[in-house]
């Protein structure tokens, strides 16, 4: 991935917008907010070259049908919203909503942002069948449905965790004595 080159280095303006949205996303450093907004110029540029072609070419018909289609599929833009104009209009914040570190904590998987992406590092989040492990995984509409605790995953009824089976053991080995810690 190019660097991303800043003109001035230290607008406080953007500096702090940055920094509000990599605390209000849970996200791990900056990078990953750049990394977003590299994909969100790159297809911005695509929809932008498209528009500037005829309204009946055939690339423009062709190449615009499956820049909106992927953006239906993920989530970015509604079905009703269908003209290439859309896609100029898509802001930072569409792109972080549709993580798998969102969504999780939106559904209510996780305590807050941050437990989100801990859950998914530590292989507890599945998206259908597959364990996936990455917080910045795109999650299209039709997977968030799908997106659960891991079958192997103590919360998703696999073998208890170290903790859980230590107290148990105590238990019966003990006859439930004096409890104390979790």
């Amino acid at each position: 991935m190019p660097k991303i080159g800043f003109y001035r280095p230290f607008e406080k303006e953007r500096l702090d917008a940055e920094l509000k949205l990599v605390g209000e996303y849970g996200l791990r450093n900056k990078r990953e907010l750049w990394r977003v907004q590299m994909v969100l110029s790159k297809i911005r540029n695509a929809a932008r070259n498209l528009l500037t072609l005829d309204s009946d070419d055939p690339k423009r018909i062709f190449e615009g049908q499956a820049l909106m289609r992927r953006m239906y599929k993920y989530g970015l833009l509604s079905e009703t919203q269908d003209k290439l104009d859309y896609v100029l209009a898509l802001q930072p914040n569409d792109f972080l909503e549709r993580r798998l570190q969102t969504v999780v904590f939106k559904q209510g998987l996780a305590k807050s942002i941050h437990h989100a992406r801990v859950l998914i590092r530590q292989k507890h989040i599945r998206v259908g069948k597959q364990v996936v492990d990455i917080a910045s995984f795109m999650v299209r509409v039709d997977s968030q449905k799908h997106v659960d605790f891991a079958l192997t995953s103590p919360f998703g009824g696999g073998r208890p965790g170290r903790n859980k089976r230590k107290n148990l053991a105590k238990k019966a080995a003990g006859g439930g004595g004096d409890e104390d810690d979790e």
